[in-house]
């Protein structure tokens, strides 16, 4: 690169040698805050690796990514924080970044009022009937608001979650999958997580969620690390990312239970005939794993009753209402982002507007400004948040 060369901006100008220097010294000195005491690597270069040379992990990058938007006055896509694997892949994205204009928070955005609504019946014994429920009572429903910075998100109903959710069952059925098999979710927060999660249920299986890879650069490190949670639950299915695909083969040789590995797309472009099994109370409804942190992940046993009846109590100590808004950016393999914040909107009607935790981790003042342009009246997150 010839120190000559700038990049033009709409605001400003950006020396690209310059930047290189700058942005080089910001990198070395976080990664000695993040190790004091020891020093870098004398073959530190732009080329490093931020997480295996320079040990900047996950809160890192945060950190990192704050501090290059202040000191080069530039908005940073979200995508970075996954994809940057080098400095030098930090200044690829200054120097393509806009200019530092930060998205003006509407003081309030103009949400349609909900019709009144009903919460689902004491009845109902499990989470499908709880669905088919609010879908023959309120089908048109705004259900889930997905969260973004620029508009109004997109807006999932209890019809669309039904309809989609029967083309994944149909799929999973046609793809051989048996009423009380276990298929596991490797997704992202995303409309096709729900899809999933409630087309296993529609076609009688169990769902398994996993925590999806923070990077796709280390999926294959990452799915190695969920192997014993495959294999304890006795995945037949896996339902992940288009990129997880190629891995299949890997999979299938180490996963004795696993024939097949699929995207939600994938499994609703699948003809054939949908067979509606027969759900009750006491069938599992889910298989909650924990993270493995620690040791071993172990796996506990959720039926549908359980679940309601968590969910019910839950709703009574906050007196959870349909008129509620419960704003969320927590994992969905999380219990209170599965459960408290998922299923509980679900069972009273209340609107859920979510984002994922990416969303939160890269810009944490995302979550209060959801709480005020939707005028949220329920969250929930750990002590750090």
């Amino acid at each position: 690169m010839k120190k000559s060369e700038a990049i033009e901006t709409p605001k400003n100008e950006i020396n690209i040698h310059t930047a290189e220097v700058n942005l080089f010294e910001l990198v070395k000195r976080l990664a000695r805050e993040l190790r004091p005491g020891q020093p870098l690597p004398p073959s530190t270069t732009m080329d490093s690796r931020l997480d295996k040379d320079l040990g900047i992990d996950s809160l890192g990058r945060v950190e990192l990514l704050a501090r290059i938007e202040r000191h080069f006055d530039v908005s940073l896509p979200e995508r970075v924080f996954t994809s940057a694997e080098t400095p030098r892949d930090l200044l690829r994205a200054i120097l393509s970044a806009t200019a530092h204009r930060k998205a003006a928070h509407p003081l309030k955005v103009g949400v349609p009022s909900l019709e009144e609504a009903e919460v689902a019946p004491e009845s109902a014994q499990t989470l499908i009937e709880v669905l088919n429920w609010h879908v023959l009572h309120h089908p048109d429903r705004p259900h889930i608001r997905f969260y973004n910075d620029i508009d109004d998100g997109e807006v999932l109903t209890y019809r669309e979650l039904q309809d989609g959710a029967l083309a994944v069952a149909r799929g999973l059925q046609n793809l051989g999958l048996t009423p009380g098999q276990s298929v596991t979710l490797m997704l992202p927060t995303c409309k096709e997580y729900f899809l999933s999660f409630y087309g296993v249920l529609f076609a009688g299986g169990i769902p398994v969620p996993i925590y999806p890879p923070m990077r796709m650069t280390q999926l294959e490190d990452h799915l190695h690390r969920q192997m014993a949670i495959l294999n304890n639950s006795q995945t037949v299915i896996l339902i992940t990312v288009q990129e997880a695909k190629h891995l299949g083969q890997l999979l299938r040789s180490q996963v004795e239970s696993l024939h097949s590995v699929t995207t939600t797309k994938e499994l609703a472009s699948i003809p054939g005939h949908y067979q509606e099994p027969i759900i009750r109370g006491e069938d599992i409804a889910f298989l909650q794993y924990t993270s493995g942190s620690t040791g071993t992940p172990k796996g506990v046993i959720l039926t549908h009753n359980n679940l309601l009846a968590n969910i019910r109590a839950d709703g009574k100590a906050i007196e959870a209402t349909p008129a509620d808004v419960f704003i969320s950016w927590l994992p969905l393999y999380h219990d209170m982002g599965l459960i408290g914040a998922w299923l509980g909107t679900l069972y009273f009607a209340a609107q859920l507007v979510i984002m994922s935790p990416l969303s939160f981790l890269t810009r944490p003042q995302r979550w209060l400004w959801a709480i005020h342009r939707y005028r949220g009246t329920l969250s929930a997150a750990p002590n750090f948040a």
